[in-house]
């Protein structure tokens, strides 16, 4: 999963805080509007959110330096 949605006040709760993943096209770019992305979360129910509200999930790295 690439984001985390925040949701916002009218948001259904169960989908607050959830990861999803962007819909992708056939060229491989994401469906997105002026200000909306369209997202697929865990469950596999997809729904079009603000973009603004989602976030990216920082990749964690393991290095050890020793």
């Amino acid at each position: 999963m690439k984001y985390i949605y925040l949701g916002d006040r009218l948001t259904d709760p169960d989908l607050k805080g959830k990861k999803c993943d962007p819909v992708l096209r056939f060229n491989g770019k994401c469906i997105t509007g002026r200000s909306k992305m369209m997202v697929v979360f865990e469950n596999g129910i997809k729904h079009v959110v603000l973009r603004y509200r989602l976030r990216k999930i920082k990749e964690q790295t393991n290095d050890s330096k020793g």
